[in-house]
């Protein structure tokens, strides 16, 4: 038996190449989402060319477009922009954490959490508007922390807590129809963001409250990714390298529903936009999760779906719908890659 020994010079190459690549990568990330989002401001019913867009942006009064654009485009794409993010960070963390890219919080009932709430508020308590957003908040946490008490036994582990977590969200889908079917029309309408996922509610009113909390739980997210990246060694390499497993998986499951619950109460639950993100930018660059690509895909899925569902298809659908039709063959390939593994995703 023989053993190769690195030369020092191939891993410093090793590294600068990870390193470019990483770049590379999320510069073209970045450039996409800053073509989506102008994209966005641009197409729509009527035209504006680039020209228009930033002189609404800089406060100039340009007649149509400053309506248009300031008033409905610009909150929308700023919305789907934070959001996107938000979902795709989130599902990152908790994929990273459980180490199964069916463990996002889409899947496994937080975002039903946040959608149970605000249509039960909307149905039985008259609630609207600005108001229904911190209910969905409360509710996605209080999920989240069912669904963590019901896994635990002597600490929290991955497959349990993915059966636990869909098991709730079944729950909760069935409370939600159940609700649906006991409110007026016009309510049940108000209802449907909360089910599906949409930008067309998105005003200059849902983006300073969604700006804020991104700003308090985008750093907290960015500080986990190291512990995140350990937790991945396994418990004991972990603990050995000085992190406390337990305490490290409760501070990412925190900050991931927040982000979720934040998300989920300016836009509904969009699907698979948090199940998806995670896997795209580890495809892209593989080894350890990485918050930056997976916000930036988060955010190319949700403006790009909300483009194609607004401006490309015969009927107008909310980007849930769109975002639905592509992460369910995923989830179906994921579910027949597994049989094939034996059990293995």
């Amino acid at each position: 038996m023989t053993t190769e020994r690195l030369h020092p010079g191939s891993i410093v190459i090793g590294r600068r190449r990870r390193a470019t690549r990483s770049t590379v990568v999320t510069l073209v990330l970045a450039l996409l989402v800053v073509a989506l989002f102008l994209t966005t401001l641009v197409v729509g019913e009527r035209f504006y060319s680039l020209g228009d867009v930033f002189a609404v942006i800089t406060g100039q009064d340009v007649p149509g477009a400053s309506f248009t654009v300031g008033r409905l485009r610009l909150p929308r794409a700023i919305v789907g922009l934070l959001v996107g993010a938000a979902f795709g960070i989130a599902g990152m963390m908790f994929q990273g954490m459980l180490r199964n890219p069916l463990a996002s919080p889409d899947i496994i009932g937080i975002s039903y959490g946040s959608s149970a709430a605000a249509v039960t508020a909307i149905a039985f308590f008259d609630l609207g508007g600005a108001a229904v957003s911190p209910v969905a908040i409360v509710g996605g946490l209080v999920v989240a922390l069912l669904i963590y008490g019901l896994s635990w036994r002597g600490g929290v582990h991955g497959s349990r807590l993915i059966l636990v977590g869909i098991a709730v969200g079944a729950v909760l889908l069935a409370v939600i129809q159940l609700v649906l079917t006991r409110t007026e029309v016009y309510k049940a309408a108000e209802a449907l963001r909360w089910i599906t996922g949409s930008l067309n509610s998105a005003f200059w009113g849902d983006v300073l409250p969604l700006v804020i909390a991104m700003a308090l739980l985008l750093p907290a997210a960015f500080a986990l990714s190291r512990q995140l990246s350990i937790l991945q060694l396994g418990d004991d390499l972990a603990a050995g390298l000085g992190v406390r497993p337990e305490r490290a998986r409760l501070l990412i499951v925190l900050v991931g529903v927040g982000l979720t619950s934040v998300a989920t109460a300016v836009a509904g639950p969009i699907a698979f936009v948090a199940f998806l993100a995670g896997p795209i930018s580890t495809r892209l660059l593989p080894g350890a999760p990485r918050m930056l690509p997976a916000a930036l895909v988060g955010s190319a899925l949700v403006l790009g779906a909300d483009l194609v569902g607004a401006n490309l298809l015969p009927t107008t659908f909310p980007v849930g719908v769109v975002t639905g039709a592509v992460g369910a063959p995923y989830l179906l390939w994921l579910i027949a890659r597994s049989n094939r593994n034996g059990g293995r995703l």
